[in-house]
């Protein structure tokens, strides 16, 4: 299945889309994709009742907002330097094992709402990645296992402030935790479908112009490399997403680097993911 949640922040509401386009509301479930939806087998509970009540959902029609994949995840855990080529373009050498950092949860926006330069940014950079969205509780996870707690996956864009990354006291977490520097979406699929996760290209335009292009069989650790070694320092719970790392074609990988300023537009995309679409605005007080 695609899942999807649409309408208003702050008010979305749970969707399906099915094979060939068609988009039902599922309000009528009771239930929004959040860690209680995805602990207690969501996802299974879910196809279920449509095979009573698809029929009953209403078909969304026209233009809507879509909103981020999962509701308030616990934790958004991202991996870094995870493709060689982007290894080498930061100046850094492939890591021995999974480079971790957090992004806070509240950088969480939708897959096409505006991405904020913050205020006084000189260096906002874009980074397309994929997610994986964690379906069960995960506690010292071996390898062998650690795809039987995927509930499925997503297109992320891991915005990142450079200088408040690398030239700010020299933790990551604050380049990378702006609001609106996490939007993710526009779909979840779901774990169950014809999909390998190694073997997706992913892409990303700034302005129209290819500037990431790759495919994640480039993978320097596999997902289930990187659930079961994050598990092995803290659980994981239902509902949380883990962004795998970005290829080459960053910002601060050009020579000058190349960073983004109001106008801007940003693409991306992952085979059999969907597309997002990001215009960057300047930051305004409120």
């Amino acid at each position: 299945m695609k899942l999807f949640r649409f309408g208003p922040e702050g008010s979305e509401k749970p969707g399906v889309e099915f094979p060939g386009g068609k988009q039902l509301d599922v309000s009528a479930f009771g239930e929004d994709y959040t860690e209680d939806f995805f602990g207690n087998n969501g996802i299974a509970r879910l196809k279920t009742w449509l095979g009573e009540h698809q029929d009953t959902c209403p078909v969304i029609r026209g233009e809507f907002r879509f909103g981020p994949v999962v509701k308030r995840p616990s934790k958004l855990i991202c991996i870094g330097l995870n493709y060689a080529k982007h290894a080498a373009e930061s100046g850094m050498k492939a890591p021995e094992e999974p480079v971790v950092f957090f992004k806070a949860t509240s950088s969480v926006t939708g897959p096409n709402d505006p991405v904020i330069i913050p205020r006084g940014s000189q260096k906002t950079d874009w980074e397309v990645e994929l997610a994986v969205v964690i379906g069960k509780k995960a506690s010292y996870v071996s390898k062998e296992e650690a795809m039987d707690y995927v509930a499925g996956y997503a297109l992320h864009n891991d915005y990142s402030e450079r200088e408040y990354q690398l030239e700010r006291g020299g933790q990551w977490v604050k380049g990378k935790s702006c609001d609106t520097f996490a939007p993710l979406g526009p779909y979840l699929v779901t774990a169950d479908e014809d999909l390998d996760p190694h073997n997706l290209r992913l892409w990303l335009k700034v302005n129209g112009e290819l500037m990431q292009d790759s495919n994640t069989s480039d993978f320097i650790f596999n997902i289930p490399e990187v659930i079961s070694h994050l598990s092995e320092f803290m659980t994981l719970l239902p509902g949380d997403v883990i962004s795998t790392g970005t290829p080459a074609g960053v910002g601060l990988g050009f020579q000058p680097p190349r960073y983004l300023k109001p106008g801007d537009v940003v693409e991306l995309g992952i085979e059999g993911l969907g597309e997002a679409r990001q215009e960057a605005v300047a930051y305004q007080e409120k």
